[in-house]
């Protein structure tokens, strides 16, 4: 079942910030690009065209202009349609979702003009100068559309929506960076079992129609009646009731692609255990299969093996041939042996769930190896108490995509919200005591340094700082990995809550480097006219 809306105008407050320029950042992008002509042979009378003969001409240097960034942030979580529980009296959605956007740009990063406006269009609901600087926007209705003009080179941009809901069965803390559109997306995580709602939402921020082909699969296999199509039309929200065409699955893993345009793709996670609220989330595009994947970001609370609140990392091989997984639990003293985590069967097309159970508190980062291609994601629970219809302590959530290694990005961070920054340094084996390098800046409300300062994390570790003990007032995380052995980052949320604490993570949003060169070649047959 799918629903299609256009995104309404929500309101906001807007910063305007003064122009400012951050010395020795700035890199032209220029890109080689070697031409070759070909001379077309003599015409001579009563004879055929030969062969012409080839003529090199000089390499052209081409300035490349940088471009924008475009990102796209979610709305309010859907609340829930259902109206009846056992009582007349209750009400599902009890409390509106408080919903806010918070967007930076980095000052002196080649950042032009910023605005935040409706995913549909119209007018700008937050407009900053160029130079960097911040935006919050309260009382947001729909998705919006961050896009960040360029001046001499690429700015430094992100953005983060988040959406708090108190109570409900939506209740919980699902928040998650701002993404550029994408036509190749994994979203693992989800389910569409008992008590379990999965809703995917497809935005185009785009001018162009996209049309979206949905792969899902189970633990059993790919869900063969969910590969369809869907056409998003520009500055369209299109949502897909997962639970439609692949109802039943206890664990799901979607693999979105696109034709003609592009979608920002996230999938709306909401459980109830019984009539008690079991936390929302929203589960975000990971890493592409590869056979390493990196999952960060794990801030979990002590658990019994086989409980049913343990952390769970999800695993699928989407390919044709079956392989072993290998499983690295890094904490903050070091990697930590979890028996029947380690090495995990993974068949062909199946999503498996490998449960955490037992692992100490604190917070880790899981790197899985296999032979094939996988994908990855993780998924913790927080524990609270049962409020005044509940059967049972009520339960938050928070989803953890897989990331890329070593990248340099920023966070935005959500204003009024705990937030802990984490670095993991990803060894390539056991053996490895080499150290990860970074530099972590902390951008304020202009978009300037607050602070500049280096992290040093040793290999095989994950470490975790409160942002307010290292950066207080930023409003922007911004990590520039220096070398060493790669590293893995992102950002842990908590709101706390006095029937328990709302959860989120964010993972960064990478800052576009230089421009890739590209070889341009003549068409012969254009040559011979």
């Amino acid at each position: 079942m799918t629903h299609e809306t256009t995104a309404p105008e929500p309101e906001g407050t807007t910063r305007r910030e003064r122009p400012a320029r951050r010395g020795g950042r700035a890199l032209r992008i220029v890109s080689g690009v070697a031409v070759l002509g070909l001379t077309a042979g003599a015409v001579v009378a009563g004879t055929q065209l030969g062969p012409a003969d080839a003529r090199a001409l000089p390499a052209v240097d081409v300035e490349v202009a940088p471009t924008p960034v475009t990102l796209e942030c979610p709305g309010p979580v859907l609340l829930p349609q259902r109206t009846v529980r056992g009582d007349a009296a209750f009400d599902p959605a009890p409390v509106a979702p408080v919903v806010t956007v918070d967007a930076v740009t980095a000052e002196g990063s080649g950042a032009g003009a910023l605005a935040v406006a409706p995913l549909g269009g119209g007018t700008a609901l937050a407009d900053l100068v160029a130079g960097g600087g911040a935006a919050h926007l309260a009382d947001v209705a729909g998705p919006l559309v961050v896009r960040a003009e360029p001046r001499d080179d690429a700015p430094v941009a992100a953005a983060t929506g988040a959406s708090v809901v108190t109570d409900g069965d939506a209740r919980g803390l699902a928040a998650a960076s701002c993404r550029a559109p994408s036509s190749d997306d994994w979203l693992v995580g989800g389910a569409t079992g008992i008590g379990s709602t999965s809703t995917l939402v497809l935005s185009n921020p785009g001018l162009t129609a996209a049309q979206v082909t949905l792969e899902v699969f189970g633990p059993n296999g790919p869900v063969e009646q969910t590969t369809a199509q869907h056409v998003v039309g520009p500055g369209v929200t299109r949502t897909v009731d997962l639970g439609g065409t692949a109802g039943g699955q206890s664990a799901l893993v979607v693999h979105v692609t696109v034709a003609g345009g592009q979608v920002a793709a996230r999938v709306q996670d909401t459980a109830v255990l019984g009539f008690t609220p079991a936390g929302t989330d929203l589960v975000v595009p990971g890493a592409a299969p590869a056979a390493r994947q990196v999952v960060t970001g794990l801030d979990v609370e002590a658990s019994a093996v086989g409980a049913s609140d343990a952390p769970v990392l999800r695993l699928l091989a989407p390919g044709d041939a079956a392989t072993t997984a290998r499983v690295s639990l890094l904490g903050t003293d070091g990697p930590v042996a979890l028996p029947g985590a380690d090495e995990v069967p993974l068949a062909p097309g199946e999503v498996v769930d490998v449960p955490l159970g037992g692992l100490p508190a604190g917070t880790w980062t899981a790197v899985v190896d296999a032979d094939v291609p996988v994908v990855a994601a993780a998924v913790v629970s927080r524990s609270g108490v049962p409020g005044a219809l509940d059967d049972e302590a009520r339960v938050e959530r928070a989803w953890s995509a897989s990331t890329a290694t070593d990248v340099h990005g920023v966070v935005a961070l959500p204003r009024g919200i705990a937030a802990r920054l984490v670095v993991a340094a990803v060894g390539q084996d056991d053996e490895d005591r080499g150290r990860t390098r970074a530099t972590l800046r902390a951008l304020d409300r202009d978009g300037a340094v607050l602070s500049e300062v280096p992290v040093t994390v040793d290999a095989g570790t994950t470490g975790a700082w409160d942002v307010a003990d290292v950066a207080a007032g930023a409003v922007a995380l911004e990590l520039e990995p220096d070398g060493g052995t790669p590293l893995a980052w992102g950002v842990t949320l908590t709101v706390a809550q006095a029937d328990g604490d709302l959860v989120a993570v964010l993972d960064p949003v990478p800052v576009n480097g230089r421009a890739k060169d590209r070889t341009v070649r003549e068409d012969p047959a254009a040559a011979r006219g």
